[in-house]
Order: structure tokens, then sequence, then C-alpha cells
């Protein structure tokens, strides 16, 4: 039997069960190195030869080859004249097995004359290690390889910047992202390197515990990653992600995710302080500048620092002065000074003076400074003695695809847009706290806003806010969600809506205002495209009709008349026994919101005795038009439906398009299922299909009059949902007068204002809607894409 070759071994040691992924990254270093000794020593470089030797650089200069990995040699002489020749015999045998090579044949000289003027092969000469052969010679260029690079570092260290730079634009922020690349992302394996070589240049010192860990964990997924897949890969996309965090011991990928965003966010904070310690010019013995900035700080040079004769252990809200100095300034607070407060700085005892109230409002208003500024303090522990709940939200990834940051994060983005907001409100001290603190009971099984309402009550009462003030933030955690919720799940012109919510929030003006602003900066913070002018008008229109009636006045009814064009339409649906369509933009419900959306008013009538919904839902569908609101109103018998859409993608069909096909689906020539079924198909075949959950229903009494009740379906999004539910509908002789459709992520939420067509909305007709709405939900999801 034939010896296996080199890939066939390596193969064979990346598929042993029951090995963790270090040990596999040990037994491929042995594999290599074993075999790369064998064929030196075939080529006349054995053990005890001079003047010529073989060292690996890379992942297996440093002992950490994952799987899959190409390798980086140097075969090094000093003027050896078989160096060509032992090079091909070392080469040959490595290509005729499959593995990818990287190498180069160079005197020691020549090896540090291309280090000089190129950065990645100084750096790479740091990680030199000999393989076979002459052991002196490789030590040698090593030692000479570093003493290049500390002379060199400082001057090279704005172009390795303005590289990483550049590289975290293209591969994003591994703390931040849901699809993380572990090697070059921001905090990943390549920025490691970089602080590996910053501190072989002594330009700073070697990396604490917390990175040390994060390469540890980095490296592992890197390498469970291309074990999964067998090949070379490292961005962890979320299919991959739970098999990865269940070889690695964790509960799922989101308890992966968490402990990734904490160790990469350890290496990008450890990244930045090199960088600014690179940057900072030798000592000439003259002393830089200290500015006064707040009592016991000062700028010291471009740095914030304390000031001489401080005495942190004394002065618990030094701490809030340092970092509110740092976030008005944009200057980064010294590590020495951090390390001294992280090690004599007390916890405040509560409650707080106002003053120190005062500067903790003055921090979280500062804007983007408040970013780096609270990641300092979070970093060297300082912030969770501030604020200790905040250690239940570090680094929590949230569960809902929309949000583009961890929660930590995210609660960091809210209170920098609503500082841009904080003149339009009374209270803006309020909803610059209820913006840090209304996701702050996030991380348990349990109702957050809820629990985050309790919490935020605690912390008004330690940082020593009274009274009707404690009261505002606490509600305003409570009921973040209201406006939102409302605004875009129900009929805002429904008196008994707007109601509900003035009843929701005690008649508190103040309230209602601080809510409205963090509606908007709570959305804007999420990520792109959730705060649009579509959800701008929506909820600045609930906001209206609510602040209105809590200072005693009737808000104006809605408009209960068709307009002439809409009673037009009928009449002309009725005159013709068809379906009628006008399509109306830029004005009303029309025009461009916010994030690119564009928003189309939709007008169809059908005569009497003709389904309006099921073929309005199913055209919109198949034209690749997402719905948010409907309003549907008779007159002389016949229906007008108003849809307020926008395309999914692209530009919005033509009109003349949208006409016919709705036209010949009242009339039963046009068969949308299968248009749809077609469409679906084709969707999935080019997109990766959302996690699955199972479709809720839920009724609500209070929220309209009469026999009305209003039915909310969450599900997953699919393009012939709605069509589907309309049909269910149609088929249960249920009667809607109007939706609301709200997107998040791959989940949609759909609200209907229904009744029966005869009858009463009772028990046995709900649980018969029910059913068959869900399933509706489940087919859009089966019998769609076979």
């Amino acid at each position: 039997m034939a010896e296996p070759g080199l890939v066939e071994v390596a193969n064979r040691l990346i598929d042993v069960r029951g090995t963790n992924a270090a040990a596999v990254r040990s037994m491929l270093v042995e594999l290599y190195d074993f075999w790369l000794r064998r064929a030196a020593a075939a080529a006349g470089v054995g053990t005890g030869a001079t003047g010529v030797a073989l060292a690996a650089v890379g992942g297996l200069g440093r002992r950490e080859l994952v799987p899959f990995s190409d390798l980086d040699l140097v075969l090094l002489h000093d003027g050896h004249p078989e160096a060509g020749r032992i090079a091909e015999a070392v080469w040959y045998p490595l290509w005729d097995s499959g593995v990818r090579v990287d190498h180069v044949v160079r005197t020691p000289d020549q090896a540090l004359e291309v280090a000089a003027g190129d950065v990645r092969t100084a750096i790479g000469l740091l990680d030199l290690r000999p393989v076979a052969g002459d052991e002196a010679l490789v030590s040698r260029l090593r030692e000479a390889a570093w003493e290049q690079w500390r002379r060199l570092a400082r001057r090279t260290a704005p172009e390795l910047l303005t590289s990483a730079r550049t590289r975290w634009e293209r591969s994003g922020e591994i703390a931040q992202s849901a699809r993380p690349d572990v090697k070059h992302g921001r905090g990943g394996l390549r920025d490691l390197a970089l602080l590996d070589a910053l501190a072989a240049a002594q330009l700073v010192g070697r990396p604490g515990q917390e990175v040390t860990s994060a390469r540890e964990l980095l490296l592992d997924v890197r390498t469970e990653l291309r074990r999964l897949l067998r090949r070379a890969r490292d961005v962890l996309d979320p299919p991959e992600a739970q098999t990865v965090a269940e070889r690695l011991g964790f509960d799922d990928r989101f308890s992966l995710a968490r402990a990734l965003s904490g160790g990469t966010r350890a290496v990008a904070y450890a990244v930045d302080v090199a960088f600014r310690a690179a940057a900072r010019p030798p000592s000439t013995g003259r002393r830089p500048l200290r500015t006064p900035l707040d009592d016991g700080v000062v700028l010291h040079g471009s740095e914030v620092a304390l000031a001489r004769g401080v005495r942190p252990a004394r002065d618990p809200f030094l701490v809030l002065r340092v970092a509110a100095a740092s976030a008005v300034t944009g200057a980064p607070v010294a590590q020495g000074t951090l390390a001294t407060l992280a090690a004599a700085a007390p916890e405040p005892r509560p409650p707080w003076p106002a003053s120190a109230r005062d500067t903790l409002l003055r921090l979280l208003g500062a804007g983007e400074g408040l970013v780096a500024a609270v990641e300092a303090l979070d970093r060297s522990g300082l912030w969770g003695r501030l604020l200790p709940e905040w250690g239940a939200v570090r680094d929590l990834v949230p569960r809902e695809p929309v949000h583009s940051w961890t929660v930590d994060a995210h609660l960091l983005r809210t209170c920098v847009e609503a500082a841009r907001l904080s003149t339009s409100v009374s209270r803006p001290d309020l909803l610059l706290l209820a913006a840090l603190l209304h996701d702050i009971g996030k991380g348990r099984d349990t109702d957050h806003s809820e629990l985050g309402a309790r919490l935020a009550e605690r912390i008004a009462e330690r940082i020593g806010l009274t009274g009707r003030d404690r009261t505002v933030l606490a509600a305003a955690v409570r009921h973040h969600l209201l406006l939102p919720h409302t605004a875009l799940r129900r009929d805002i012109a429904e008196r008994a809506t707007v109601e509900r919510v003035v009843a929701t929030l005690g008649g508190d003006v103040v309230l209602l205002d601080v809510l409205h602003a963090l509606t908007e900066a709570d959305a804007r913070a999420t990520g792109p495209g959730a705060w649009t002018s579509w959800r701008a008008r929506l909820v600045g229109e609930l906001v209206a009709r609510c602040r209105v009636l809590m200072l005693g006045e009737e808000p104006t009814p809605p408009p209960k008349e068709l307009t002439g064009a809409q009673r037009e339409l009928v009449a002309e649906a009725i005159r013709t026994a068809g379906g009628r369509t006008r399509v109306g933009t830029g004005s009303g419900d029309g025009g461009s919101g916010d994030g690119g959306e564009e928003l189309l008013t939709v007008e169809f009538a059908v005569p009497p005795g003709r389904s309006l919904l099921v073929p309005a839902t199913g055209v919109l569908a198949a034209n690749s038009l997402r719905v948010l609101s409907a309003v549907l109103r008779e007159h002389l018998g016949g229906t007008v439906g108003v849809f307020t859409v926008s395309p999914v993608f692209g530009s919005p069909p033509d009109q003349g398009l949208l006409r016919d096909q709705f036209a010949r689906a009242v009339a039963g020539s046009l068969h949308l299922g299968d248009r749809l079924a077609e469409k679906e198909r084709a969707y999935a075949t080019r997109n990766q299909a959302p996690e699955r959950a199972d479709p809720v229903v839920l009724w609500f009494d209070e929220e309209v009059s009469g026999r009305e009740v209003v039915l909310e379906l969450r599900a997953v999004t699919g393009i012939g949902l709605l069509y589907l539910v309309a049909c269910a509908f149609r088929a249960n002789d249920v009667r809607v007068r109007w939706a609301r459709v709200t997107e998040h992520g791959s989940g949609v939420v759909a609200s209907f204002a229904v009744s029966p067509r005869r009858g009463t909305p009772d028990t046995a007709w709900r649980a018969r809607v029910t059913d068959a709405v869900l399933n509706a939900a489940d087919r859009a999801h089966t019998d769609l894409r076979r």
C-alpha cells in the first residue's frame, strides 16, 4: 500500500474525533515540521548543516497553524552555492502534495533589505522559527530583524494604521457583526499580529490576559470553522456559528458571539492604545502643557489625565469628570490615569450629589465622544462601578437581526442620537438617561421593558433623582416601545387607540415628548433604515393626537368620506364590473423615505360582490411591493382600498402593469397563487432562508370599537404571506377595515381590524380565524417554496 500523501495525513488529523481545536493546530505543526525536516534532510539540509537553513514564518512560525492554511517558508543561506537546488528539492514535493506554499530564498542581508522597505515582510520576520538546518543562522537573522524593527516601527506606525483602517472598513468590526471575519475584522487575528509587532518594538507592553484569551478563542473559532467547512474560510456565518459554538462548548451561537464581542473589543481597544503610544513622539525632556479641564482633571499633551496632587481614593466622582472631559474634548484618557483610577477610585455612595449627576449628563450628552470615553472606562472596570447593572448587557448580542450593535453599544449609540434631539424636549436630562437605560433589562428571561423600569427606578434613586423625575424616567423605560408599536401596528386615526396611549402614559405631556424623541433615537441607533420618513410621520401623527387629548382638546376626527377621486374610482369599477387601480406618488403617504424607502399610494376599487384584499395583496406581492398600511372603505356597495407600499428592492413597477394585473386578478384570469409560488421559489434559490419561528396570532379587544377586534400576526416574512392571509380571511367571511404591516429583519408583524360579516367575534369565530391565519403563515414557507 502506498504511503499516504501529506495533505491526506493532514486531513486525517483534522478529522480526528474528540480532538479540540488547540490540539489540532499542535498536531498540524508537528506534522509539517516533521515532513519539512525530512524533506530538507533529503536535500542535504540535515542536523548539523551550516550556512543554510529552512525556516517558517506566519502561522507555522508562530505554531498557530489552522487547517487548510498556506505554509510560509524561507530558505535562508549565507551564499551557499546549492541554495537554489535545495529550495526546489523542498518546494516541489510540497506542490506535488497539493500544499499551498508561499516561499522565498534569501540571505540574511537580502531579507533585512526587503524588510526595511516592506512593513509586512518586517513584521513577518518577527515570527521567524528554524525548522531544519543551521539554527544559529536563523537566530542571527531573527535578532537582527527585531533590532531593525525597533528602529523602524515608530516611523512605520502611520502606514500600519492607515492599512488597518482600510481593512476595518472592508471587513467590519467583529464585536458588532452578524458575520464576523475572525481574521481581518476589527479586533481579529490580524490586529493581534499588529499588537505583537508594536510590543516587539517596545512601543507598548505585552497584552494582558483578556487579549491573550481572545487570541485563543479566535484561533479556536477559525480552526473549528475550517474543520467544519473543510476549506479555508474565516467569515463565520450564522448557520456554521451554531455548530462551531457547540464544538467549543458554548450553549448556542449567541453565547459564542457574546464571548467574541468581549474578547475582540478588548483587542480593538488595545490596538487603539498601541497606536496612540506609537504616535507619541519620543521624550525630549520637556514637559507637555497641562491645561485644566475640570476639578482634578487636565489635558496633558493630547490626553486627559489627573491634575497634580489629586487624591482619587477620596473622590468617587473623579472618574465621571475624567470621562466627561474626554468625551467633550475628544481626547483619550491616558492609560496611567485609567490604571490609577482603577486601583484607587472608590464606588460612589448613593444618593449622588447634583454636581455628579450634572457631570453624568454632560458625559451622556457629549455626542460621539461618549462612545470612546465609556469604552475606556469599561475596559478598565470603572464603568461597572458607576453602573453595576451594565454587566448584564455588556457584549450582549441581540437576537433580532434588525439590530446592528450589541446591546451595550446600542445604548451608547442611542445616547449619541438623543443628544442631537435634546433641544426638541423640555427635559433633555430625562431623555439622555432614558436613552442610556431603555434596554438595560435585556439579557434575562423576562419582559425587558418591565425589568428595565424597575432597574431604572433603582438607578434613578442611586443617582439622586427624586419624585416625579424618577417616575418619568422609569415610565420612559417601561413604555419605550409604546409609540412605535402603536403607530406601526394600529390605526392611529381610531380614537380608542389614542385614548389607550394617553391612559397608559397617565396624561403626562413631558413623558410623551421624551418618548417621542427616544423613539427616534432608539430607531436611528438600531441600524440602517430603521427610522424612515414613513415611520417618523406615523409616530409624529400619533404623538400630535395624544398631545391634543392630553391638553383637554378634541383631536381632529379622521375623514369619514372618500375623496372625490376615490368615489370616481369605485363608480368606474361598478360601471365596468371590474377592478380599477390608481397609483400616486410624492404626496400624502408617497415620496421617498430616509434610508432609501420609496413610498407609493396605490388605490384599488372593486364592484359589489367582489373581494378586494385578495387580488390587491397578490398583485402587490407579485410586483415586489411591501405593504405598510391599508384602509378599506365601502361606497355604493363597492369597495375601495388605499394601500401604502414600498418596493422591496429596485424601482416601482409600471403603473399600467399594476392596473392590468389587478383587473385580471379580479376577473379571475390571473392565477396569483402560481405567480407568487414561482417568485418565492426563485427568491429562495438566491437567498438563504431565515431561521424558522412558529407564527403567532394575538387578539386585542380594547383598541377598536363596535364589533371589530384587532388580530395581530407575528411571523417570518414571506413574499406571499399577506396574500395567503387575505385568502384565509375571504374563506372565513372576515371583514377587514384596515391593516398595518411592519417588518423587522426576517420577521413581520401584521395587524388587522377585523369583524365577522355576520354575528359577533366570539370565541369560536376567533379560534376558526386563528387556525386559518396560522395555516396561511405556514403555507407561506412550505407550499409556495415547493
